[in-house]
């Protein structure tokens, strides 16, 4: 009976720690592109070229991902608890640092630690899943997880132009950092880093160099990271950035399409996290077979981009970014497939390495791909355009899922079953 009181227990503290951190990486998501609808209005209060607003968008990404080596050895090393409800309180200060800005660098020391701030906002939460729950649940929860986070950045889009409107995007930040604080609060009053019974195994002591070591030393590391860098580059570089000049320019549709066909990508990409995460826990039991294919589809509908014509029926426009969407969200399984491949000391080193190569791979990306769409010499007024950066894509996608297939699959699921039925 004590164990089953036991068991009841933490699950009911797992599940309250689950739903704690989700709002907590829905501001990570928010934060992230929350420039974006209110750049006019940054660009007119405060006189910012458009290298300065360029700038402010980016240094959020490369803040966060320089974050990720250090981040994961003190996760390792002090637990979630602590190191989250610290970073979230960087994260307050840079929100109200940008609402109090007066100067362009005021604002882009804002978003560097805002970036920071964020940082931990998924990775501090991954080790706290692994720890509350089984195994064979991870990748379903991460792409729960994952999926509620991109709420985040559907509030940013359209409610954020409403709220700065009605109080203005001063304000607007002002209540960003109360908020982002009660759930720092509330974080940090929910969140134990294991149950009781894990306690006494708690990696607390020794050398946390140590460990990045370990995992740098490791083949699988660099395999899962290359696919990470161009699985999220590309959809961070087609959704953050260059399918709206696609569409518009490339293509000649309007802004209302280019706006329905993003949306639309999110929600299937929305979808997907969960669902895949579902798939490869319950019913594939794998992480390679659906990640290969996941990439290489990627790379398939990216190819088609190639081939379309201006003029093409939106249906058409909307069912392959609906697509890309779902495609996109098999790439989440990577931090489970990362975990359950390195020793348990080194887990959190581990997923934090991994999520360095994929917000690289997202300021990357978007950057190669602009200085190789504005070569052409007509400008961007036609598709062709677009087809280096496109072929960037294609190359490095089809190469991310060609060298997976040298590495193992997960672990778990041939001790489960070896374990029997539970």
């Amino acid at each position: 009976m004590e164990t089953n009181f036991n068991q009841s227990s933490n699950t009911g503290r797992g599940w309250a720690i689950f739903w704690v951190g989700c709002p907590v990486f829905v501001m990570s998501m928010f934060l992230r592109v929350s420039t974006t609808v209110i750049s006019p209005d940054l660009t007119k209060d405060l006189n910012l070229t458009s290298a300065q607003l360029g700038l402010l968008s980016s240094v959020f990404f490369y803040a966060f991902a320089l974050c990720q080596l250090p981040l994961g050895m003190a996760l390792d090393r002090f637990g979630s608890r602590i190191v989250v409800t610290i970073l979230n309180g960087l994260g307050v200060a840079g929100a109200l640092l940008l609402a109090l800005a007066q100067t362009a660098a005021q604002c882009i020391w804002a978003r560097v630690l805002m970036g920071i701030g964020m940082s931990c906002n998924l990775m501090g939460i991954l080790p706290l899943i692994a720890a509350w729950f089984p195994a064979t649940r991870f990748a379903s929860l991460n792409g729960l997880m994952a999926g509620i986070g991109v709420l985040g950045s559907l509030l940013a889009a359209t409610p954020l132009a409403f709220l700065a409107q009605a109080i203005g995007w001063r304000k607007s930040f002002l209540l960003f950092a109360v908020i982002n604080a009660l759930l720092a609060l509330c974080f940090f009053l929910i969140v134990r880093d294991r149950p009781s019974i894990q306690q006494a195994s708690n990696p607390t002591t020794g050398n946390p160099l140590k460990g990045m070591v370990t995992v740098l030393s490791l083949p699988v590391y660099w395999v899962i990271s290359i696919g990470a860098f161009f699985r999220y580059g590309c959809l961070m570089a087609l959704q953050g950035l260059w399918a709206g000049p696609y569409l518009m320019n490339g293509l000649g549709k309007d802004i209302l399409t280019t706006g329905n066909a993003l949306l639309i990508m999110g929600v299937g990409y929305m979808i997907g996290l969960p669902l895949f995460g579902r798939i490869s826990d319950l019913l594939i039991r794998s992480r390679k077979k659906l990640i290969i294919p996941s990439l290489w589809i990627m790379a398939l509908l990216i190819l088609i981009l190639v081939f379309l014509p201006k003029g093409i029926n939106v249906v058409w426009i909307y069912l392959w970014f609906l697509a890309f969407g779902l495609a996109s969200a098999p790439g989440q399984i990577m931090y489970s497939h990362i975990k359950e491949l390195v020793p348990s000391q080194v887990m959190s080193t581990a997923m934090t390495g991994i999520n360095l190569f994929t917000m690289l791979g997202a300021a990357f990306l978007m950057q190669a791909m602009g200085l190789m769409v504005e070569t052409w010499p007509q400008g961007l007024s036609h598709p062709e355009a677009f087809r280096p950066a496109w072929y960037l894509c294609v190359s490095g996608l089809g190469l991310s899922g060609a060298i997976y297939m040298l590495i193992p699959d997960s672990p778990v699921f041939k001790k489960s079953q070896a374990s029997g039925p539970h």
